[in-house]
């Protein structure tokens, strides 16, 4: 199961299947994969299960929904509505794809803070000690 559906796109998008494309399915899995691979490369090698590989199953996905809501929106939905004016100027979906990159960067950012949640012993409870936070303000020396 993806981490988001049209469902969830249409909470910050009301619109967007009524633009000619019906559902995004295959960009949900597009953007679950991105992000999968994004936690691999900055929260995996900091988490204490370190020597093991990371096993996508064990997150949280509802923690991620937001997150791949807004990396649909700017990579895979949005790019696909826009006419790309060949004289620079922005339409409407490429400003909301720039808008929804950052989103995407800022809700990422903030989900490290608070702490990925990871069902380390596959009990499908998430202890504190499941739950570990980057910090990405601390001065490291």
């Amino acid at each position: 199961m993806a981490m988001s559906t049209d469902s969830d796109l249409m909470v910050y998008q009301p619109e967007i299947l009524q633009y000619g494309i019906d559902e995004f399915t295959s960009e949900h899995a597009k953007a679950e994969a991105d992000i999968l691979r994004k936690v691999r490369d900055e929260w995996w090698p900091k988490a204490p299960y370190t020597g093991t590989e990371l096993d996508s199953t064990r997150l949280t996905e509802s923690q991620f929904t937001r997150c791949a809501v807004y990396r649909v929106l700017s990579e895979y939905a949005l790019p696909q509505l826009t006419k790309w004016n060949a004289e620079g100027d922005e339409d409407k979906f490429q400003v909301m794809m720039k808008h929804y990159k950052n989103k995407y960067e800022e809700e990422f950012t903030s989900i490290l803070r608070d702490g990925i949640e990871y069902d380390a012993n596959a009990d499908n409870v998430i202890q504190d000690t499941e739950k570990r936070v980057i910090h990405t303000r601390r001065l490291a020396r």
